[in-house]
């Protein structure tokens, strides 16, 4: 219920009774309600004027499809004929960042190889750096 914990609905009753005063609270509760159930019922007879004018092709028609999110959650993400799921799954990151920098540094990679595994990690701690000294200059870098 709108994640309104007991003691926050205790203290609205409290502050409600406070403000309208207990005899004309009822009668408020009572127009609130009927307000309610009269825009619910003038919004499901919107949906069902709209459906009948669209006709029998769009019956199966939802209006929570229009919201773009469920659009896209429904159209793209539960029907995977694109095969993103099999590319996503067949792309491996680094081996692709390896080639990249390969041919950027004009490097030719060994096809024995899938990836080159002894190329430095430029973005891990460098090793074997004695103190206070540099670690090498890439000027590719920045």
């Amino acid at each position: 219920m709108l994640d309104i914990g007991p003691l926050e609905l205790v203290s609205l009753v409290v502050l409600a009774v406070l403000i309208f005063g207990p005899d004309k609270l009822p009668k408020l509760i009572q127009d609130v309600s009927s307000t309610l159930r009269k825009i619910r019922q003038f919004s499901d007879n919107a949906k069902e004027d709209i459906r009948s004018e669209l006709g029998p092709e769009f019956k199966d028609f939802e209006f929570e499809d229009l919201n773009p999110k469920a659009f896209v959650r429904k159209h793209v993400l539960d029907k995977d004929e694109l095969g993103l799921k099999e590319i996503r799954n067949g792309f491996d990151f680094k081996a692709e960042m390896t080639d990249v920098t390969d041919a950027v540094h004009g490097r030719t990679p060994d096809p024995a190889q899938p990836a080159s595994p002894g190329t430095p990690d430029l973005l891990k701690k460098q090793e074997g750096l004695r103190p206070g000294e540099r670690p090498p200059y890439d000027a590719d870098a920045t």
